[in-house]
């Protein structure tokens, strides 16, 4: 008899503690941070690979869609699909194994596209390799592993088809552009006179606008260095702010360079810094707000998913303007005709300058964020910690953005009307998908 019992309660435990593993690697697969941790290893490799900033919000958004269609199918009463919402978009196929999770499965599709979109695979590898190895730790079946995993890859293959019409690789074999001599286009600056990124970026897909010429700014001022005329009136302002900057505009340009490729010569030397995109920038934002409205697993792809997409359409329409007026850089204006010996606070980057491409995506990225989070959320923005920069505090998304915008002024790299005028862009392609991309059912 006490054998029977002794058996019983040996089994009772054996059988708790089978539940309490169970419980633990479903918990795990609810936790938003895994998502969150996936998100950022995509940054990281984002970083060390060196992409620039529009490429960088194709290699977000990719893997950001087939998780949100992955957590569309698995809540269909929440959320609506993506198909009739984005171009050329048809809904990814239905699980058909019931062993699929689909938190899993979303993790799995964002891991594979990423690593499909970027040089450093094996990054991405090693940690996807850890997170199913810490999840079979506490307790994840091998046949959930596997049919989740194969319905992300089932996923991916189909996402990674649509990509691949979107005009990228095309656009890979295009020319560079080529340098015209009048002084009011756009010329390669120091120090490193790198060619023009990207100069057929208007060519890729759109994924809510309907072109990338939805939304064309007015021009930009007609160069002329008259004394006194509106285009020398901006020139002196960005030469005079970039004169007798004071510490607070130092530290506001500074915070918001995010320039991924930053070089630096000593004598016959150079070394680079990489940093984030400024994309990748607004990426750390909505991991901070997400984080504190308590966003769940599938809340938290919804906010990544609607702000990739303002990212990735900013950049289009932006870059649409920047290679059809190619305006010159203050930079070069200014070493030219006013001080050779003149050094901007931050390193131009290599495109044109008109419109501000901080100015048009952090606008578009900050109004997506306030139809999700509200006007007045206020936020402490940790995202440039890692690169030994401050913690700056906003009121909201839109003050945030705000500030992104005249940090270029601060910076020396733009007239005033880029940075006013891609605001207006910005609003524009914000409040437009705003309107067209509704994820989230009434």
């Amino acid at each position: 008899m006490k054998s029977i019992i002794l058996n019983c309660i040996l089994a009772c435990i054996i059988l708790l503690g089978s539940c309490k593993e169970n419980i633990a690697y479903k918990e795990k697969l609810q936790d938003p941070e895994l998502f969150q941790s996936s998100m950022k290893k995509l940054t990281d490799v984002i970083v060390y690979d060196i992409f620039s900033p529009p490429v960088a919000s194709r290699v977000y958004m990719y893997p950001t869609i087939a998780s949100y269609s992955i957590m569309q199918k698995a809540h269909p009463e929440k959320y609506n699909s993506l198909q009739g919402q984005i171009n050329d978009f048809t809904d990814i196929p239905d699980p058909t194994d019931e062993d699929v999770d689909m938190n899993l499965a979303a993790i799995h599709a964002f891991l594979t596209i990423g690593k499909e979109l970027i040089f450093s695979e094996n990054r991405i590898e090693e940690f996807q390799n850890k997170i199913y190895s810490d999840l079979q730790e506490t307790g994840l079946p091998e046949n959930i592993l596997e049919a989740s995993t194969r319905y992300g890859d089932e996923v991916a293959k189909h996402i990674l088809a649509w990509a691949n019409t979107d005009m990228y690789k095309q656009t890979r074999t295009y020319p560079k552009y080529t340098i015209l001599e009048e002084p009011q286009y756009w010329k390669p600056t120091p120090p490193d006179y790198m060619d023009g990124i990207e100069p057929s970026w208007n060519k890729i897909r759109t994924l809510v606008l309907d072109s990338a010429g939805q939304f064309p700014p007015k021009p930009p001022l007609p160069y002329d260095l008259t004394e006194g005329s509106p285009f020398h009136k901006q020139l002196m302002q960005v030469y005079e702010e970039g004169t007798g900057i004071d510490a607070n505009k130092k530290d506001i340009a500074s915070f918001w360079d995010c320039n991924p490729y930053v070089s630096h010569h000593q004598g016959h030397a150079m070394f680079a810094t990489k940093k984030i995109s400024p994309g990748g920038h607004w990426i750390g934002i909505t991991a901070i707000a997400s984080r504190k409205a308590n966003s769940n697993f599938d809340e938290t792809i919804n906010a990544y998913t609607n702000v990739t997409t303002a990212l990735y359409d900013g950049f289009i329409s932006c870059w649409d303007e920047k290679w059809r007026s190619l305006l010159v850089r203050p930079e070069t204006v200014i070493n030219e005709h006013i001080d050779e010996q003149w050094v901007p606070l931050l390193q131009t980057p290599p495109f044109p300058e008109y419109t501000s491409g901080h100015s048009v995506i952090s606008r578009s990225a900050a109004i997506t964020l306030t139809r999700l989070y509200g006007d007045n959320f206020a936020f402490a923005d940790t995202t440039e910690l890692e690169y030994g920069l401050p913690v700056r505090s906003f009121k909201s998304f839109l003050h945030a953005s705000e500030e992104a915008a005249i940090s270029r002024l601060y910076g020396g790299i733009h007239y005033i009307m880029a940075i006013e005028e891609g605001i207006k862009q910005g609003e524009k392609v914000g409040l437009h998908i705003s309107k067209n991309l509704v994820t989230l059912k009434k």
